[in-house]
């Protein structure tokens, strides 16, 4: 259960001194993609920051959102993070089960009423009144619900518990739905994706750690410091598209020299992310660097996208021939190009917009 001591001297306790505190402050601030500027802030906050109570709901999920928390590298923020956390309620990581594991949640829910942090992964079926998915004899919809009455914000963590992901893809059998479908009084905040990048997962947390309120949000409920630009974007293999340079097949000439994935069903065009940045497997690669395209996994309604290896639509020619004409005026031209394409991103980012396959083919 947590305590009311400070994250600065829950530090102490264990021995991290204060040369570690602050770069455990940088790190955090890394993070959160905030600037060096801001990493005393953060120390200060940081220092009278207490440790917040944290309830963990899953619902209809595969346990692959706590997998990929669980896989994250060490020594880790991730940890250091979850060891200045209570996490007094988690089905897959918690000691306690039946009874005992039950009386823990609602100690927690009532000692720390208002204040608790409730994270849920998985969606919340809805038909046959909720008997779809139950715990301890208790609806998910139920102790949703419940749990969701004293908390202090809400954690969707997961496509499922964000959008309703896999077990709401069409002819969607149990009625399920995602978190805010339902709850509608309580700050929330999505942390999509199939399952999410475990950094993007801990730096809500930090950030709610650091400064006690959620991170700024785009119009579906994520953080913009995560999902503010797509896949497509920010991908190693752009260049190759606007080359007009795409792989056919998956063992094709084009595939062994890493050309853009975009006719194999690539969805990183729609794909608001921060895998091409964050990376998985202790920022090792994703999966457009390890050849097979984005499935647009953190987008409501994956799952209906129509096959993962069907292709959005077929590039126009616009690319192609706008690659051929920059390459016949030379360098300046092509500058030019990149000019034009950095100015629509730039444009879309401040304005908070979101680009899609149509506005990439635009020339203008």
């Amino acid at each position: 259960m947590a305590e009311e001591i400070t994250l600065l001297e829950s530090l102490r306790r264990r021995g991290v001194s204060r040369r570690g505190f602050l770069k455990f402050c940088t790190a955090t601030a890394s993070l959160m993609a905030l600037p060096p500027a801001l990493i005393p802030r953060v120390a200060a906050a940081l220092e009278q920051a207490k440790r917040p109570s944290v309830i963990w709901l899953s619902f209809q999920e595969c346990t692959g959102c706590t997998e990929s928390l669980t896989r994250s590298h060490a020594p880790t923020v991730e940890s250091l993070i979850f060891d200045h956390i209570s996490l007094d309620y988690h089905h897959t990581l918690q000691a306690a089960a039946g009874d005992a594991a039950e009386h823990a949640r609602e100690e927690a829910m009532k000692q720390h009423h208002g204040k608790y942090i409730l994270v849920v992964d998985g969606s919340i079926p809805l038909a046959e009144n909720g008997n779809y998915s139950t715990i301890a004899g208790i609806s998910n919809l139920e102790m949703l619900k419940e749990c969701a009455e004293g908390a202090a914000a809400i954690v969707s963590v997961g496509t499922c518990a964000a959008y309703g992901g896999l077990p709401m893809a069409k002819p969607n059998p149990t009625g399920a739905v995602g978190v805010s479908e339902i709850i509608k009084d309580k700050p929330i905040v999505n942390v999509p994706g199939c399952p999410p990048i475990p950094t993007v997962i801990t730096g809500v947390l930090a950030h709610f750690l650091v400064f006690g309120s959620l991170p700024e949000l785009d119009h579906l409920g994520r953080p913009k410091v995560f999902f503010g630009q797509n896949i497509h974007d920010r991908c190693y293999r752009r260049p190759f598209y606007e080359r007009g340079q795409f792989a056919e097949t998956f063992d094709d000439e084009g595939a062994r020299k890493g050309w853009c994935l975009y006719k194999l069903g690539c969805k990183g065009p729609i794909t608001y992310n921060a895998c091409a940045t964050n990376k998985w497997n202790e920022g090792t690669s994703w999966p457009v660097e390890s050849g097979h395209g984005c499935i647009g996994c953190s987008e409501p309604g994956f799952w209906d996208f129509g096959g993962l290896y069907k292709a959005l639509s077929v590039p126009t020619g616009n690319i192609g021939s706008t690659a051929v004409a920059a390459a016949a005026l030379g360098v300046a031209a092509g500058a030019g190009l990149a000019a034009m394409n950095r100015s629509k991103k730039q444009a879309a980012a401040k304005a908070h917009e979101t680009m899609t396959v149509t506005d990439l083919n635009k020339e203008t």
